[in-house]
C-alpha cells in the first residue's frame, strides 16, 4: 500500500470516528428531551416503572386532549399560559435587545470615565443567582402594586438579561472596524445612518445571538416568576407544570406534555434565527 492510499485510509477513518463521535454526542444530548415527548403519550405506570421501558406499550393522545380541552385531570388553562408567556418573553427581549445595542455599541465605540468600572459592575450583577432575588423583589414589587402582573415580570426579565445582553453585543461591535462608519461618514452618511447601513448588519449574528439567550431566559425562567405571579392572568407555561402537582401525586404524563409544547417555540425560534446566523456570518465580509 503507497503514502497515498494510507493517507486516504487514515483519513476515511478519522473521518467514520468523528462522525461516530458526533453521533453518540448528539444521542446522549437528544436523549431527555426524547424521553419526555415518549412520555407525554405513555401511562404513568411506564413512566415510574423500575427497570424503566424504553419502547411505550401503549401510547395515547390523552395528556394534550386534557390539556387543551381544560377538562379532566391535569387540565390547565394552557393557552393563557403560554399567551403570558409570549407577551412577557417577546416584550421583554426586544427591551433588553434596545438596551443591549446601546449599551454595547457605548462601551465599544466612546470612552467615557469610569467605563471599565461600569462594564464590570454589570457583568458582577450576573453572579448573582435569580432564587436569590425572588424574596426582595416580591416585597419591593408588593410597595408598588405591580404583583401578579405583566409589568413587573417583564421589568424583572429586562434586568437579568441586559447585562449579558451588553456584553455579547459589545463583543461584537469591536470586531467591526471604525474605519467603515468613518467612511460611510466621509460618503454623507450621518452617524445614525452609518450605524444602521454599516455597524448593524455587520454585528446582526451577535445581535441575533444575544435575542436568542435573552428570549429562552424569559421563556424557560422559573424562580421569579413562581414567586411573581399568582393567577392566570400572569402565569407563565414554566409556571403552569405546577398545575400539574397535588399534595400526594404528581401527573407526570401530562407534566411532560405541556414540556413538548414548551419545547416547541424554542426549537422553531432558534431553527429560523440559526439561518440569519449563518447567512450574516457568511455576507458580513469585508472586501479589501
Amino acid at each position: 500500500m503507497n503514502e497515498n492510499a494510507k493517507a486516504r485510509l487514515n483519513g476515511l477513518l478519522l473521518s467514520a470516528a468523528h462522525k461516530i463521535g458526533l453521533f453518540l454526542a448528539m444521542t446522549v444530548i437528544c436523549l431527555p428531551g426524547l424521553w419526555i415527548v415518549l412520555a407525554s403519550f405513555r401511562p404513568t405506570v411506564e413512566i415510574m416503572a423500575k427497570p424503566p421501558v424504553w419502547i411505550p406499550q401503549d401510547l395515547s393522545f390523552d395528556a394534550y386532549v386534557a390539556m387543551f380541552s381544560g377538562v379532566g385531570q391535569g387540565g390547565i388553562p394552557v393557552i393563557d399560559y403560554f399567551r403570558n408567556s409570549l407577551i412577557i418573553s417577546v416584550t421583554s427581549t426586544a427591551i433588553a435587545l434596545a438596551i443591549g445595542m446601546a449599551g454595547g455599541y457605548a462601551f465599544a465605540r466612546f470612552r467615557f470615565k469610569a467605563k471599565s468600572s461600569i462594564f464590570l459592575g454589570l457583568m458582577l450583577t450576573r453572579t448573582v443567582p435569580g432564587i436569590a432575588l425572588s424574596l426582595p423583589l416580591f416585597f419591593v414589587y408588593s410597595k408598588l402594586g405591580i404583583i401578579d402582573t405583566h409589568f413587573g415580570l417583564i421589568m424583572a426579565y429586562v434586568a437579568l438579561n441586559v447585562p449579558f445582553t451588553i456584553w455579547l453585543i459589545d463583543g461584537f461591535f469591536r470586531q467591526v472596524p471604525k474605519d467603515l462608519a468613518e467612511a460611510a461618514q466621509i460618503d454623507g452618511c450621518t452617524r445614525w445612518q452609518a450605524f444602521w447601513q454599516v455597524e448593524f448588519p455587520l454585528a446582526g449574528p451577535g445581535i441575533a445571538s444575544a435575542g436568542i439567550f435573552a428570549f429562552l431566559t424569559s421563556w424557560n425562567e422559573f424562580a421569579l416568576a413562581s414567586q411573581l405571579t399568582r393567577s392566570v392572568n400572569s402565569k407563565t407555561l414554566p409556571v403552569g407544570l405546577l398545575d400539574y402537582t397535588a399534595e400526594f401525586t404528581i401527573d407526570w404524563r401530562g407534566m411532560c406534555a405541556l414540556a413538548v409544547i414548551m419545547i416547541i417555540p424554542a426549537l422553531v425560534l432558534t431553527f429560523i434565527v440559526q439561518k440569519h446566523l449563518v447567512s450574516g456570518l457568511t455576507s458580513g465580509a469585508v472586501k479589501g
